[in-house]
């Protein structure tokens, strides 16, 4: 009896190794520097699979969230593992943070980090050619912005036409009058302060030109080479709902391939987490974009 016992549990041992190995058959590459002089968040990081591809793959680079804030590009739950199970290099970065930077140097700093991508990801086995930015909450809003607005890109010397997608999730600053009018007007309504220094008025400088200017939707037009957009949102939360389906309509409007998908029993912070679980409708949704844009 003992002897069957120790065997069967020397195989479950083995099954959990096995399972382990597969799991993990990816390496990383941590804080490489993405600017010159560096600041302590100009780093990004790299996951590839374990072995060598023999044909360069195409790249996603994912920006986390945290209201411009806070944040760290170690946030990115089962990304790494789903990205690179499907034949993608996987490089999540950070960038600087409000109110140490203002929110154009934030911009260019996941501008100068794609830039990089670009110029060197073929050392690592990706694709220049072939890379598609995704991010959650500010990330989405950053991620949509340096995917709509071609400047930010051009002053990296990377063309539009690289961008082969774009994935924000949860944003709801990609129209920021929108979501300010709304903000305010709410509060207003119900008796309550006005949102005061971690409020997007301020975040985004006072300057109703400058909240035109940071809202990826002002940037959308045809013959630009907009990458096709998966935007996420949660159904249920009224502001994501209604930002999203704002940029999903300028999008078809100027004839970029966009998908809605709204995401139902969730959360803002669930619906990032859960990408990569094969139960997910969201994940299966986002797999079927991949299919059409991302080979």
């Amino acid at each position: 009896m003992t002897r069957h016992l120790a065997l069967a549990l020397g195989f479950c041992a083995a099954l959990i190794v096995a399972l382990t190995s597969t799991t993990q058959a990816m390496q990383v590459e941590k804080n490489i520097a993405y600017a010159e002089p560096a600041h302590e968040r100009h780093v990004l990081d790299i996951y590839t699979p374990d072995d060598k591809p023999t044909k360069p793959l195409p790249v996603v680079l994912w920006v986390h969230g945290g209201g411009w804030q806070g944040g760290d590009k170690s946030d990115v739950g089962l990304k790494p593992q789903f990205f690179v199970e499907r034949g993608y290099l996987f490089v999540s970065t950070n960038y600087r943070l409000y109110p140490h930077v203002e929110m154009g140097d934030i911009i260019r700093d996941v501008a100068k980090s794609l830039g990089w991508v670009h110029r060197n990801i073929g050392k690592h086995g990706g694709d220049p050619q072939r890379i598609l930015v995704g991010g959650h909450s500010a990330g989405a809003q950053l991620a949509a912005i340096v995917c709509c607005d071609d400047r930010y890109l051009k002053a990296e010397g990377m063309p539009f036409t690289a961008l082969k997608g774009c994935i924000p999730v949860d944003g709801d600053t990609y129209y920021l009058p929108g979501i300010i009018a709304v903000a305010e007007l709410r509060n207003y309504m119900h008796g309550l302060p006005q949102p005061g220094k971690n409020g997007h008025r301020v975040k985004f400088g006072n300057d109703p030109e400058k909240h035109l200017d940071f809202s990826a939707v002002t940037h959308v037009a045809k013959g630009k080479h907009i990458p096709p957009f998966f935007i996420m949102h949660v159904s249920g939360h009224p502001d994501t709902t209604a930002q999203a389906r704002r940029l999903a309509a300028a999008l078809q409007s100027a004839e970029v391939y966009t998908v809605l998908y709204g995401g139902r029993e969730t959360t803002h912070g669930k619906i990032n987490n859960d990408i990569g679980k094969t139960d997910d409708p969201g994940t299966k949704g986002l797999v079927e974009f991949l299919d059409r844009v991302g080979k």
